[in-house]
């Protein structure tokens, strides 16, 4: 049977993992989501009231 205890020196992690919602959080990036946001629904007003 295998030991899977972890080491007694081992480290804890110092860093903890950021998921997904932090990385929506970030200015850049929400930017660029509302810029393509906002382009799609002006597209979509285009093709209703004046197509």
């Amino acid at each position: 049977m295998l030991d899977t205890t972890p080491p007694r020196d081992a480290a804890p992690p110092t860093e903890e993992r950021r998921g997904c919602l932090f990385a929506l959080s970030q200015p850049p990036l929400m930017i660029f989501l509302a810029v393509i946001g906002c382009l799609l629904l002006m597209a979509s007003l285009h093709d209703l009231f004046l197509l």
